[in-house]
Order: C-alpha cells, then sequence, then structure tokens
C-alpha cells in the first residue's frame, strides 16, 4: 500500500481510497483473511492490518492471523467474535459481486472514477487523477 500512501500524499483534498474485498478463489484463505482485515476495522486497524497480510500473503493462515493479532495489540476476544460476524461475510460478499460487475478478476485492481488504472506507478496515478481534476474544472 505504499503506492496509494504516495497518492493520497499527493492528493491529501482530492483523493478518497475506498477499499472493496476481492478474495480470489484459487486462494483458499483469501476470504478469511477479507473477514479478517474487516474485523480489525472494527478496532480501528483495518489499513495496517491489511499492510501485514499483503506482507505475509504466500503463508496465511490461523497462526500468522493469530501473530498480526498480537504485533497490532487487538483484543482478541472481540476479534475473534467480529471475524465471524455474518454481516463481515455479507459485506466481502457484496463487495465481491460490486467487483465481478465492474470486470475485476484480479487483485489489486485499481479504478479512478470509474476508470481501470492500467499504469500503476505513480505518475500513472497522477496521469488519470489529473485527468479526472481537469475535467472538474
Amino acid at each position: 500500500m505504499p503506492l496509494l500512501k504516495q497518492v493520497l500524499d499527493k492528493y491529501p483534498e482530492q483523493v478518497k481510497v475506498v477499499f472493496k474485498n476481492f478474495p480470489l478463489r484459487n486462494h483458499q484463505y483469501a476470504r478469511k483473511a477479507a473477514a479478517a482485515a474487516l474485523a480489525a476495522d472494527k478496532q480501528g486497524k483495518f489499513w495496517e492490518f491489511e499492510e501485514q497480510l499483503f506482507k505475509h500473503s504466500r503463508q496465511l493462515n490461523d497462526d500468522t492471523i493469530q501473530q498480526i493479532i498480537s504485533l497490532l495489540g487487538l483484543n482478541e476476544d472481540r476479534f475473534k467474535t467480529d471475524w465471524k460476524d455474518p454481516q463481515i461475510d455479507g459485506r466481502i460478499t457484496k463487495d465481491i459481486q460490486d467487483g465481478a460487475k465492474a470486470g475485476v478478476n484480479g487483485t489489486p485492481t485499481i479504478f479512478v472514477n470509474g476508470r481501470l488504472l492500467r499504469q500503476r506507478s505513480i505518475q500513472g496515478f497522477q496521469a488519470i487523477i489529473d485527468k479526472e481534476l481537469n475535467q472538474i474544472r
């Protein structure tokens, strides 16, 4: 997520990040990891948790999640309750449906005002954001 941070630093008033979950079917732990990040969000630690998930994406399992919980100082009992919350599962299902309608087929996929970002670099972001901002002006 360092690239998104750069974008937010460059456009603090103009850009808002909306994150949608799109756990891939071929990654057996992806949906569980998405639910874990949303559970962490209930304790104000979504982005920190998400960053750890990406760092450990090749070895995601319950032990890794437990390590992240400890690392971030989350309330473990509350986390485990939230992790199993049917509302979180429903949100993930809705995000998947939204992504499928938008043509998402992999992660990460980035849109700027509904337009697919093809060049995932600071220059790519700048080009599409500046174009959108110029249309507003």
